[in-house]
């Protein structure tokens, strides 16, 4: 079979072997070409197509404009989200007094729309808070403070600040280490901020008498290399496997569809719900996806419709800037 341009050893033009309308013969005399050389293009050639009306050049910077109005519009919102905390603090304030009863007492009544207006501010303050780490991010000025940290005692410590809230809505709340994850480096403010919307997002979606479960484990993160392996296939050993650590949050929710798997942690990106209304402003997860991309690791998520979801991570332990 010859191959593509070539037809019993004649060389085809493009426009023949690609499928075009218009194909020159195989074989034509030199007075033809020669003529044919003389004529005007016709307007099937030109036809063909213009030439680019813009470069490359042209193309990024009409990106980097458009780059910088999303980022001007994104710092605008984001003054305006911080604006709105200060009136925001000011009403928790007077909703905690007026429950705390020193103003006089109250009925069953005003102490259910008291507590309906704490929910309403801490849902708000919730949205503010992550549009402004939403911005951060965005923006590019988020900034790793890196040190060797007990990935353990870091998240031990946020669980126990989590747990009142689970047991509040009556779902219990699990932390299992694994004791064979050494110390390594990372930010652990930052992981505790992806941890933490990881956690909100499975109170949000288990019901109460169910379980959370937030565990670590030594991981093996293959990547691909140029260089072969250290160890030939099933040598390898138990202490030389751990390159990275990997983290679980586990939920016994509804799960996930197959379909949204991939773009639940986009931006601005929310579940439909049943009754058309929407729980978060679609942040949490994004912005552990960026803090989590920005040490290196990698997140996904693992669930099926009615078993629960697993949210996982993994952080390499060697931090490479």
């Amino acid at each position: 079979m010859c191959p593509p341009g070539m037809l019993h050893g004649h060389t085809v033009p493009a426009e023949l072997w690609r499928g075009s309308l218009v194909a020159p013969t195989l074989m034509e005399h030199p007075e033809d070409r020669k003529h044919a050389s003389q004529t005007p293009a016709s307007s099937a050639d030109t036809a063909a197509g213009p030439a680019p009306t813009e470069t490359v050049e042209e193309l990024l910077k009409t990106i980097a404009c458009l780059r910088d109005e999303v980022s001007k519009q994104t710092t605008a919102l984001a003054a305006a989200a911080h604006q709105i905390k200060i009136p925001l603090s000011v009403i928790e304030g007077y909703v905690e007094l007026l429950l705390s009863k020193k103003t006089g007492p109250l009925n069953d009544r005003q102490r259910r729309i008291l507590r309906d207006a704490v929910a309403s501010c801490s849902r708000l303050r919730a949205f503010v808070e992550d549009f402004l780490a939403y911005a951060v991010v965005e923006k590019g000025k988020l900034k790793l403070h890196i040190d060797c940290t007990d990935l353990n005692a870091c998240l031990a410590e946020l669980c126990e600040l989590w747990l009142e809230r689970f047991q509040s809505k009556g779902i219990a709340l699990y932390f299992q280490p694994d004791s064979r994850v050494d110390p390594f480096s990372f930010d652990s403010a930052k992981i505790q901020h992806a941890v933490s919307n990881l956690l909100d997002n499975a109170l949000k979606h288990t019901s109460p008498g169910g379980s959370v479960y937030v565990t670590t484990t030594p991981h093996l993160w293959e990547r691909p290399v140029a260089k072969p392996a250290l160890f030939p296939e099933g040598t390898r050993q138990a202490s030389t496997m751990q390159n990275a650590v990997r983290v679980t949050v586990a939920d016994t929710g509804p799960g996930i569809p197959p379909e949204f798997q991939q773009e639940i942690f986009e931006d601005f990106f929310s579940l439909p719900r049943e009754d058309g209304q929407t729980g978060s402003a679609g942040l949490g997860l994004a912005i552990a996806r960026r803090l989590v991309q920005a040490h290196g690791g990698k997140i996904w998520v693992e669930s099926e419709v009615g078993y629960g979801s697993k949210f996982c991570f993994l952080l390499p332990i060697r931090f490479e800037e």
